[in-house]
């Protein structure tokens, strides 16, 4: 039995958004239960809350909460659930214009489910109501995630049935059980924002719970008019460290040791393949004991280092010239004569960090490296409230292998990289256009 419902929506400089969302709330199908409306302004700069004050501020029905600072995503509902008078929250986007039976539907679902049910997730479609936004969600191994099918044309898009499993609610339209969702942990405040529902999903399955699918529950979405205020390469840092986070936390003891291998190296690839596309970067390339550095070339030196012949003799100077090679070589001699800098022309471009996705990219290592005790604490909790093992979500939702990165078809194809997949982890490859609509 639901006792009220509180929809919650969080906003970040949003207020043209919201005049469209709130809109549509006031005019929702009677849901046979009490609701109100929370709206938090995180922090935004644009007079949300005057705005907010002067429009809604005789409705009973809503309530502002506001944060001088932005909370993020995950913060932000969090600090909502906290004030909720709900018993069930309604997560809402600001950038959505949800359908009048909207709110209806998910608390029908959620009324009508099992008690083991702790979420229902909804349907999101774009503006004009054509293509899908979001309908199922899939996981990669290393804890990336898909909406299946988006950006596709309704009609050819592959819908869940009503009812039907989800692994995790898309949490710009989710209808979630308050005690549920506290109890679990709520979103990881370390995530800021993505893949924070994800996790949430993961964590509700093991410990014992399920998600089902409300397709009646429609809303409409400016799909990345929110996010895209964040920056496309701060998303890249986010979509980074989040997904190492949602996998170590989530993998149950034993399969984790076994799939950390795969996760490591196909993050070690991509930041890889990401720092090649700088300048200056070929060097990376060079194996320095593949040729004469060492003394490995087609004609190796036969005297050791330590005997080689004095500089001022012919075969010294034979000796360091194919050795050093003619840059390096010239370089030495103008540094002990005391000449420095090199000649301009003497000098290669060393390499140079220049490309905002590879600085994203050593941006969520540097964050994941700095924070091990925090993600080893936060990992135990999570293992501690397990009741279903891996095995048991994996059957019904296998974790999916799609070369998205530069680099990831040739290492995903490699012998070698399938060797380090565990042979007992369900697993289905595809490639990204069987996923989502890529044009």
């Amino acid at each position: 039995m639901i006792r009220k419902v509180t929809v919650a929506i969080l906003s970040w400089n949003g207020r043209q958004h919201l005049e469209t969302c709130l809109e549509a709330l006031a005019v929702q199908q009677d849901l046979g239960v009490p609701w109100e409306i929370l709206v938090l302004d995180n922090g935004s700069t644009d007079g949300t809350a005057a705005w907010m004050r002067e429009r809604w501020g005789s409705d009973r029905r809503v309530r502002l909460i506001e944060s001088p600072v932005n909370l993020g995503f995950c913060g932000g509902n969090n600090r909502l659930a906290r004030e909720a008078d709900g018993d069930a929250l309604a997560l809402l986007n600001n950038d959505t214009r949800p359908e009048p039976g909207w709110l209806g539907a998910l608390v029908e679902c959620l009324a009508a489910a099992p008690p083991d049910v702790a979420a229902v997730s909804g349907k999101i479609v774009d503006w004009k109501g054509e293509r899908l936004d979001f309908g199922r969600g899939l996981m990669t191994f290393d804890g990336h995630a898909f909406q299946l099918d988006f950006r596709r044309p309704l009609k050819t898009a592959r819908v869940p049935a009503a009812g039907e499993e989800l692994p995790f609610a898309c949490g710009g339209n989710l209808l979630v059980r308050r005690a549920s969702f506290l109890e679990a942990g709520g979103f990881d405040e370390s995530y800021f924002a993505y893949l924070e529902d994800v996790d949430l999903g993961w964590r509700l399955w093991s410990g014992g719970e399920r998600i089902v699918f409300a397709p009646g529950a429609v809303v409409h979405h400016r799909s990345s008019a929110t996010s895209d205020l964040l920056g496309l390469y701060n998303r890249g840092f986010l979509f980074e460290r989040n997904a190492f986070l949602t996998a170590y936390k989530n993998y149950e003891d034993g399969l984790w040791e076994k799939i950390l291998p795969a996760v490591m190296l196909t993050l070690l690839s991509r930041t890889q393949a990401l720092l090649l596309a700088n300048p200056g970067m070929d060097t990376l390339r060079i194996d320095p004991y593949a040729g004469h550095i060492a003394n490995t070339g087609p004609s190796p030196v036969p005297r050791p280092i330590l005997e080689l012949p004095p500089a001022t003799t012919w075969e010294g100077f034979k000796i360091r010239w194919k050795g050093y090679g003619p840059r390096d070589f010239l370089r030495r001699g103008l540094r002990k004569l005391g000449i420095a800098p090199s000649p301009p022309d003497a000098t290669p471009d060393g390499p140079r960090l220049t490309d905002e996705r590879t600085v994203a990219q050593f941006r969520a290592l540097h964050w994941l490296t700095g924070h091990l005790d925090g993600g080893a604490a936060t990992r135990a909790s999570v293992q501690r409230r397990r009741k279903r093992p891996d095995r048991e979500i994996f059957e019904r939702f296998p974790v999916y292998l799609v070369p998205t990165y530069p680099g990831d078809r040739e290492l995903f194809a490699s012998p070698g990289f399938q060797a380090w997949l565990p042979e007992d982890l369900p697993l289905r490859r595809a490639e990204l256009g069987e996923i989502m609509e890529t044009g």
